[in-house]
């Protein structure tokens, strides 16, 4: 059962869920139209700026020994990683803005990026789940794509599929002891919320 969590937790890392998110938003709502070359460019941009760059990042200082491990278990050392987070986020979110994306899939960005400031705020007192919160805003941008006639066709299965994926995540994290119980229903709580308002205030 560790190594299934194991490779839930990595599947389903929270540098991962923008590029997940994105893809979703390219692909299910009206963006599908777009040329290819334009879906995917777009998809490796985002890869790039807010998972390849922050992996980069953390395996540099991980090499510097400025954090114990690579997967920032220690509460204390995650203010570091979740600085240069938001920075990759606000360039993504820069970047959408910049080359005429709806202001819809941008918020997606921004709205993360609040998700991410609030856990580097709560991260001095408190272990929240970043994990959770990913798959929160990626819930949350799937319901809204849903209730504002955003996607091509009825994506509630999708939703209902990210759900049941965020139980999962969730489930790997406790089991692997990296989280309680609270600190994971936080952790959704803060990626949803902030996604959803986001797309509701800035639209």
């Amino acid at each position: 059962m560790k190594i299934l969590a194991r490779i839930i937790s990595n599947i389903f890392s929270p540098l991962l869920m923008p590029t997940y998110g994105i893809f979703m938003a390219l692909w299910l709502s009206i963006l599908t139209f777009l040329p290819a070359s334009s879906k995917w460019g777009t998809l490796a941009v985002v890869l790039g700026l807010t998972a390849i760059l922050p992996m980069l990042f953390i395996a540099v200082i991980y090499k510097f020994k400025i954090v114990s491990n690579l997967n920032i278990s220690i509460r204390s050392e995650r203010w570091l990683p979740y600085l240069f987070i938001m920075l990759c986020y606000a360039a993504t979110a820069i970047y959408l803005i910049m080359h005429h994306a709806p202001v819809w899939l941008s918020t997606f960005i921004w709205g993360a990026l609040i998700a991410v400031a609030i856990s580097f705020l709560i991260n001095f007192a408190w272990k929240i789940s970043g994990h959770a919160a990913g798959i929160g805003g990626v819930v949350a941008m799937l319901c809204v794509m849903q209730y504002c006639h955003l996607a091509i066709l009825n994506i509630t299965p999708i939703v209902c599929i990210a759900i049941i994926f965020a139980g999962m995540i969730g489930s790997a994290r406790v089991y692997l002891g990296r989280h309680t119980v609270g600190q994971v229903l936080t952790g959704f709580a803060n990626g949803f919320i902030c996604v959803l308002l986001a797309s509701f205030i800035f639209n």
